[in-house]
């Protein structure tokens, strides 16, 4: 049997904050919440849909751009990147020089991109 996608851990100082700041953002719910561990997806707890994004304490803050970064496909780039913005995330600069997409940071500091609008598959 194969395995199927679950969700993308993110390590961060305070996961009940990281995990209501991304549910806000990307208009997902809180599925699960414990001490050590906050998890979000589309759609509701009892029909979650996955994957999702689970949050966990990690004593260590964050020192070097992230290995694996999340893209938002938005259907209005500048109105997106306002909207997040206004959420509390901000601009980064990590040599993205020219790009079409704009990188942000998290609260916490995690880079992620708001692209230009895309088709959906």
């Amino acid at each position: 049997m194969a395995s199927h996608w679950w969700s993308v851990v993110v390590d961060c100082a305070d996961p009940k904050a990281q995990a209501y700041w991304w549910a806000e953002a990307l208009g997902y719910s809180v599925v699960f919440e414990a001490p050590d561990e906050v998890a979000i997806a589309g759609g509701t707890e009892e029909d979650p849909k996955l994957p999702g994004l689970c949050f966990v304490p990690v004593p260590e803050g964050k020192a070097v751009k992230n290995r694996l970064h999340i893209d938002l496909n938005p259907d209005d780039q500048d109105a997106e990147v306002a909207r997040l913005e206004a959420l509390g995330a901000r601009r980064v600069d990590v040599g993205q020089k020219g790009a079409r997409w704009v990188v942000l940071a998290d609260p916490e500091g995690n880079e992620f991109c708001v692209l230009t609008p895309r088709p959906q598959p």
